[in-house]
Parts: structure tokens; sequence; C-alpha cells
């Protein structure tokens, strides 16, 4: 039986060891719009991150280990599907995607199919410097040139989809190294999902620790590159519904 078609909007978080933040995210989210659903992907956290999200009025889905942001992207995607949601959108549990900003991303899927809360789009005043920069600049550049209009961030995770791409990232929704972002970015594309940009602005963390140190800074435009190449190996799924327009943002 086919899943009844969901009005509301899922707003998905990937959270491992996050209950410094959670809650308030949570929180924060729904309150912003009556219409967001949010289901917290507890991903084998050793801390409260599931009761913090749970007391906030947050579904927790938990994991039994740490999958990392692509497992638990996917298992948050299967929870969507089966609920019949129409759209969904990732927001960071640490509270850096503000969530003022879920209705303008979400405002893209009118016209593609993917729609990025892009940090590098002359708003806001988030930087990065070194080796990061170098990478997000050439991904970017590359992508571009694959999705046929100018994103100049694609390695966010505040990125909001249709049921048509959250069809193809069942079918591949990658568990690697920056799979989540670049790897599950190319492969869209190049299975016909058209992809958009919104510029946003970042916060800092609300709480907890950082992903990134010196040491994954200096290697990060290695492993960007080999993760770009990896992605233009895999066989893309053929969708079959038609196509949206794109737009450039």
């Amino acid at each position: 039986m086919e899943p009844n078609p969901n009005p509301r909007v899922l707003v998905i978080m990937p959270a491992w060891n996050e209950a410094e933040a959670v809650g308030n995210t949570v929180r924060e989210v729904l309150t912003t719009n009556t219409r967001y659903d949010v289901l917290v992907v507890n991903d084998g956290s050793t801390d409260a991150t599931a009761e913090e999200a749970a007391a906030a009025g947050a579904t927790v889905l938990n994991l039994p280990f740490n999958l990392g942001v692509g497992g638990a992207m996917r298992a948050g995607f299967k929870y969507a599907q089966r609920l019949g949601y129409r759209q969904v959108i990732q927001v960071d549990s640490d509270g850096q995607h503000d969530p003022r900003s879920i209705d303008e991303v979400l405002a893209g899927l009118a016209h593609a199919d993917i729609s990025i809360g892009a940090r590098f789009a002359e708003r806001g005043d988030y930087k990065v410097t070194g080796p990061r920069k170098w990478a997000m600049q050439f991904l970017a550049k590359v992508i571009s040139g694959l999705a046929k209009t100018r994103l100049t961030d694609v390695t966010s995770g505040f990125r909001a989809a249709n049921e048509r791409a959250v069809t193809q990232y069942l079918d591949h929704y990658p568990a690697e190294y920056l799979g989540d972002t670049i790897d599950s970015l190319v492969v869209a594309i190049r299975s016909g999902c058209k992809v958009t940009q919104v510029p946003v602005e970042m916060r800092p963390r609300q709480g907890g620790k950082p992903s990134h140190n010196p040491l994954k800074a200096a290697i990060y435009l290695g492993r960007s590159v080999f993760a770009l190449l990896f992605a233009l190996t895999r066989k893309p799924t053929k969708l079959t519904k038609p196509a949206v327009e794109s737009v450039v943002a």
C-alpha cells in the first residue's frame, strides 16, 4: 500500500552526542512553524541526546551504533517515505542552521528537487580559510558545471528534498566520509535531479564540540577530491518522474 501524501514537512536532525544543544534546537524548530515535524536520528549517542530530544517534542529514531551522518540521514529518508512526507529538510542538531531559514530553503523546491541553504552566497559572514576553503571552492566549481547552475556551498548540510529526490536518495545515499554531501549530490544530479541554492546565514554551534579540527582541515582537500572522483564513478539511478525546472540562485 502506498503511503498517503503528507502535507507536513519532516525536519530530520542527525545527532551524535548533542545532548547539550539538541533540546533547544528541537524546541526552536517546532515553535518556528506548526507544520514542521521533527525526527531526531540518534546516531549511537552515549550521552542523553535521545532523552533531551524526546523531552523537547521530537520523534526519536535510535540507531544501535554510530553510522555517521550518511547512515543517519538514510534512516530518516526511509522514515519520511513510509509516512508519505512530500518535503524533508536536514537541520543540524547543534543549532548552526537557523530554523527561521527553513521556509526559505523549502521554497527552492518549487523549482528544483534539491534545495541547498548556502553559506557563501552574499549573505551572512560565515568564513573558512586554508585547505577547507580551497576544497569548497574547487568542489563548488566542478559540481556547478555538472548541475548547470551556480552553486557556492555544495558541502552544506542544510538541504531540502522533495519526493523525487528522496526516492533517489533511498537507492543511493552513501555513508562514507563526505559522501552524505558530495557523493549524494553528484549522483542525484547525474540521476536527473535538479538543484538550486538559497542564501542563508549560519550561526555558531549552540553546544557540543565542532567536528573539524586543524588535522581534519589539513586533509580536507585531499578527501574532498577523492569523494568527488568516487562519486563520478558511481552508477546513477534513472528516475522516471518528469523533472522540475532548475533555477539559478
